[in-house]
């Protein structure tokens, strides 16, 4: 977990298909990349199906789990186990000039999706190291599926930045929470 507070608030379980998901994700991640640590974020509850975990609208069943992006100093140095935030969230990769950006000009009253600009500044400029998240996406779209893999949400200007199309890969909506700041994986009952 990428900090012990998921731990202190339950919000670690995971069913035993998404354990093994989640394994072998960072195993793979491991390979390719000696010395890389894959961090987890926001799981679920250890409570029956349906309990909701707030903010996330779809964490009620132990098949989700958000996992870090990975990043890199200014001179292109991985940095492990870092993220942006305290706790891997709220600290959003920005858009290209000419990205997709499917919520631009909405102005929905009842929505998840915060920008939080204050906050963008009060975070470290770490740029997210491409090749490790291109590379878990990647497996995730692919070998992940022998996992059980069906969904991550993540961003589509970030899906074009990374070039990491498939058909399991989507855009969450413009209601729920933004997902440029982690990968949000799903496996099948």
């Amino acid at each position: 977990m990428q900090s012990p507070i998921f731990c202190v608030l339950n919000r670690q379980y995971v069913t035993p298909k998404m354990r093994d998901a989640a394994i072998a994700l960072s195993q793979r991640i491991g390979e390719a990349f000696p010395g890389t640590t894959t961090l987890a974020l926001d799981a679920n509850f250890p409570f029956i199906d349906g309990f909701p975990l707030f903010p996330h609208l779809s964490h009620s069943d132990g098949r989700k789990l958000d996992v870090a992006f990975f990043y890199q100093d200014a001179d292109g140095r991985f940095q492990d186990q870092a993220t942006r935030s305290p706790i891997g969230y709220f600290a959003f990769e920005e858009p290209l000039p000419g990205s997709e950006l499917p919520c631009r000009d909405r102005g929905d009253l009842l929505t998840l999706r915060w920008d939080l600009g204050f906050l963008q500044s009060l975070w470290p400029a770490l740029p997210l190291e491409q090749a490790r998240t291109r590379e878990a996406l990647r497996w995730l779209s692919d070998e992940g599926r022998a996992f059980g893999v069906e969904k991550i949400f993540v961003e589509p200007h970030l899906v074009q930045r990374l070039g990491v199309a498939a058909e399991s890969i989507r855009f969450q909506g413009c209601r729920a929470a933004r997902h440029d700041d982690h990968i949000h994986m799903q496996v099948g009952k």
